[in-house]
């Protein structure tokens, strides 16, 4: 049943050499890789103006140069990782670089803070999103952690379907909000040129008392807040660099190209975004409900229009798949990182549809708890988002200058070495930016609940080099030393028997073909009357193979055994003990339930025990031919019975 269910959901498997086919073409991969910085405009700007009100109406004003800030520091950043793209297109991001360049410590810092960050993305993307169909259907808004939390998992589905599969399923949401809000600058602009305007925003006459002494520290202190709050603009536009193997070939040139659209994109966006904020004088609301971006839309549109109700359903449609972007960054970064065994090995391996199905799923859980422990609430989440993104930048800026350091000691042709030059002058300023942007951030963020985040990034950092360490140890002592492996000088193998059927007799016959050098089958006595039947029978057929009855007067099986077990070790440290265990193998999961699953109990305690081995025989339940235990045995009904083999 589970996998009709599995195939319905996700699809039936794909071949490993059919990975080729997944790649991705640009306008794809924008979609894909770029919808969370595409969407990062519709809210941008409202955090700017959230921030600015806190000084009064007065300040709403001083929007357009924070924003013209934000919009500089993202230019740069798009740039930046432009060089990376083409200088590491293996993938890997700000992982990869720091750690070729800046070392172990900066690598983990930078991926625990890619890792965060795409946790956040999912989980601020997703609840965004929901303001804004709440702005539109406002009687939802009861229920935005349940709409959240639903989006999140419709979102992991799709991407467990295939990278190309949700690529598509995305791509028209992301084409129709970057072409209606296109429309919804024109639509503006030919009203203010040819009409009667375009009236103010729903939330224009809204008074705004400054709740900020105006000095100068507080309005350079506000200035900065606002500057820290607007660069969630810049968040995703690592994922471009992380998954530059996911392109198709030139996958350099193809992933540096989506870059390039992206970033002019999203600076056309947030800048057309952010003057109509001021034109039409919008103020953001401390809830998100109704958004800045519906006031606009339904002031030029026309707040009962088709338009306006079809632009909040692309809105909240980017919005929401703004996730796609982390959960294509994120179970690539994990696959990475868990291949150079910073994370469970689990994590490398590609499932069905040729994703890294454990990634996805990790990705999805981990959101999810977030929006349900903040409540779905966007001003609370947002204020966690974007430390880990620009410790990431700059952590990844700075490794690229080490790079192209590295790259000009290895050449001599002068006209590669002042392309190198130039290259290594982007990134510097990308590094240097960043890493005041970052200061700011943190700076303006931590008290308000990001502090949060930085102690996430240091719990990972910490469990990275832990797991990592685990791994070392375990690979030293598992590693081979040359040689024949050493022969056990005895094995003492042991049958455990509880009625003297054919499962018990072929675990016997098994026993003896192992040639042990001392046999015995063992029994509890946790029924006396069981117990003395076995005997009976026992010694009724004339079984070589003597018994050795254990007592439990409380009736425990499990605990006799393992004494009976550490005994024999004690007695002989040197020597192995083989305990062979019939089991019961049903056709039907809910057959279990009517089996005691003893066996199973019995291998979970004795595998803790050193110098024992444990051999599962397990018998089919139901099933006529069982391979080598059929000898001597009718197969299917009605069938003649089948001689054993002479020995």
């Amino acid at each position: 049943m589970f996998d009709i269910v599995k195939r319905l959901l996700v699809g039936r498997p794909l071949r490993s050499e059919r990975l080729g086919e997944t790649l991705l073409p640009k306008w794809l991969a924008l979609p894909v890789f770029c919808s969370d910085p595409i969407s990062s405009v519709a809210y941008a700007t409202e955090q700017i103006l959230l921030t600015l009100a806190l000084g009064g109406a007065g300040f709403l004003s001083l929007s357009a140069p924070v924003a013209a800030a934000v919009a500089l520091v993202l230019i740069i950043v798009v740039a930046s990782y432009r060089q990376t793209c083409y200088a590491y297109p293996s993938g890997g991001g700000a992982f990869v670089v720091s750690k070729e360049n800046l070392g172990e410590s900066a690598s983990l810092t930078a991926a625990a803070a890619l890792l965060v960050d795409y946790v956040m993305t999912v989980a601020v993307s997703v609840v965004a999103g929901v303001v804004a169909i709440t702005s539109a259907v406002r009687s939802w808004a009861p229920h935005a952690v349940a709409i959240s939390v639903g989006f999140v998992l419709l979102i992991a589905l799709a991407n467990l379907r295939g990278v190309k599969e949700s690529g598509k399923a995305f791509a028209i949401p992301t084409y129709g909000f970057i072409g209606l809000t296109y429309l919804m600058f024109l639509v503006a602009g030919a009203r203010a040129a040819f009409g009667d305007g375009v009236p103010p925003a729903e939330s224009a006459s809204q008074p705004l008392p400054a709740t900020v002494h105006a000095s100068t520290v507080a309005v350079v202190a506000l200035l900065l807040r606002a500057f820290a709050s607007g660069s969630t603009a810049l968040t995703g536009v690592e994922a471009i660099s992380n998954g530059v193997p996911a392109f198709r070939k030139p996958k350099s040139h193809n992933a540096a190209a989506t870059l390039a659209m992206m970033g002019a994109i999203s600076v056309t966006m947030f800048g057309g975004i952010t003057f109509l904020a001021i034109k039409l004088q919008a103020r953001a609301e401390p809830d998100g409900n109704p958004s800045v971006i519906s006031q606009l839309a339904s002031s030029v549109f026309g707040g009962t229009s088709a338009l306006f109700y079809l632009y909040q359903a692309a809105t909240a449609a980017i919005l929401i798949l703004a996730a796609n972007t982390a959960f294509n960054g994120f179970p690539v970064l994990a696959s990475i990182l868990a291949k150079n065994r910073y994370l469970p090995r689990q994590l490398h391996n590609r499932g069905d549809r040729l994703v890294f199905s454990n990634g996805i799923l990790l990705l999805a859980v981990a959101a999810v708890l977030l929006i349900i422990g903040f409540d779905a609430n966007i001003d609370r989440l947002i204020q966690l988002y974007i430390i880990g993104v620009f410790t990431s930048f700059t952590l990844s800026q700075f490794g690229m200058v080490r790079h192209w350091s590295r790259e000009l000691d290895s050449v001599d042709d002068p006209s590669r070495r002042r392309r190198i030059r130039a290259s290594q002058v982007v990134n510097a300023v990308g590094g240097v930016v960043t890493s005041v942007v970052l200061v700011i951030v943190f700076a303006t963020k931590v008290e308000h609940g990001a502090w949060l985040a930085v102690a996430a990034m240091i719990v990972l950092f910490v469990v990275m080099r832990s797991i990592s360490r685990y791994y070392q140890r375990v690979e030293a002592e598992v590693a081979s030393e040359g040689g024949t492996p050493t022969l056990p000088p005895r094995v003492h193998a042991i049958v455990l028997v509880s009625r003297l059927h054919k499962p018990a007799l072929r675990a016997l016959a098994f026993a003896k073909a192992t040639r042990p050098d001392q046999l015995e089958a063992v029994t509890v006595a946790a029924d006396e009357e069981e117990t003395r039947a076995l005997q009976q029978e026992w010694e009724g057929r004339g079984i070589q193979t003597p018994l050795i009855v254990l007592s439990s007067p409380y009736r425990d099986v499990g605990r006799p055994i393992v004494d009976h077990v550490n005994r024999l070790r004690r007695e002989d440290p040197r020597g192995l003990v083989s305990v062979f265990i019939p089991e019961y193998v049903v056709p039907r999961w809910w057959q279990n339930l009517l089996h005691n699953q003893s066996a199973f109990r019995l291998k979970a305690r004795l595998l803790f025990t050193r110098g024992v081995v444990v051999v599962n025989v397990p018998y089919h339940i139901g099933r006529g031919e069982q391979g080598w235990l059929t000898a001597g045995e009718p197969a299917e009904a009605g069938e003649p019975r089948k001689p054993a083999k002479a020995t």
